[in-house]
């Protein structure tokens, strides 16, 4: 495949997704939050925010994680569906949660300079974007030396008739905004942040939180 035609098609993946959340933005919170909830309050539990600290939410959906960071945090939100994102801003208004910011923006991109946040808090969304490591990148890029990273999401399993089942069942879960057998070596690999912990969390341990620490240049 060209460069162009990967660029294509990687424009039309992120346009697909685009779709897809604004479709599921008004029913979300009915099929996620019960199922994925668990796991969102470990994440934001292991960011272990404290007042005053900037907080980057990447792909913060209907805003369900906004009322649970302690109260003092300066939190930034961004996702690429505008409707979702209205969904987040009614929740915000209606909590009175005056100090959150939120963002229509590509995660690929974030229009953010190098080490702006604390901590930097992706739930449910590495699976979802057409680059992972890319936005991956970009998490390390605007996270400061020494600051914490939590990624929850699900990974192919290691059990090899699982994740034949899951590459099989992939295509179809695209259409629901996910895909199932993207492998955790893409998260772990990723320059400038070093894994301190990783979990089993949700319904029978199928989704996993990692937990990284922003390392500077060279360590």
């Amino acid at each position: 495949m060209s460069r162009s035609s990967a660029a294509e098609k990687l424009d039309v993946d992120s346009r697909r997704v685009e779709r897809v959340y604004a479709v599921l933005a008004r029913v979300y919170d009915d099929f996620f939050d019960w199922s994925l909830g668990p796991g969102r309050d470990a994440a934001v539990e292991a960011l272990a925010c404290r007042p005053g600290e900037r907080v980057l939410e990447v792909g913060v959906g209907t805003g369900l994680s906004l009322p649970t960071y302690p109260p003092g945090c300066h939190v930034t939100g961004i996702d690429i569906s505008a409707e979702m994102l209205g969904r987040a801003r009614e929740r915000a208004a209606r909590e009175g949660l005056d100090k959150v910011r939120l963002e229509e923006m590509d995660a690929r991109e974030l229009r953010f300079g190098e080490g702006v946040f604390d901590r930097v808090l992706a739930p449910y969304v590495i699976s979802v974007v057409p680059e992972p490591e890319r936005v991956m990148a970009e998490i390390a890029r605007v996270c400061r030396p020494g600051g914490t990273v939590v990624v929850v999401n699900h990974f192919r399993s290691a059990n090899p008739m699982l994740a034949t089942l899951e590459r099989v069942f992939t295509p179809a879960s695209q259409w629901l905004g996910f895909r199932l057998d993207l492998p955790v070596d893409r998260v772990h690999g990723t320059a400038g942040l070093r894994l301190v912990d990783e979990r089993r969390v949700n319904w029978m341990g199928l989704w996993r939180l990692l937990r990284f620490r922003r390392v500077a240049s060279g360590q």
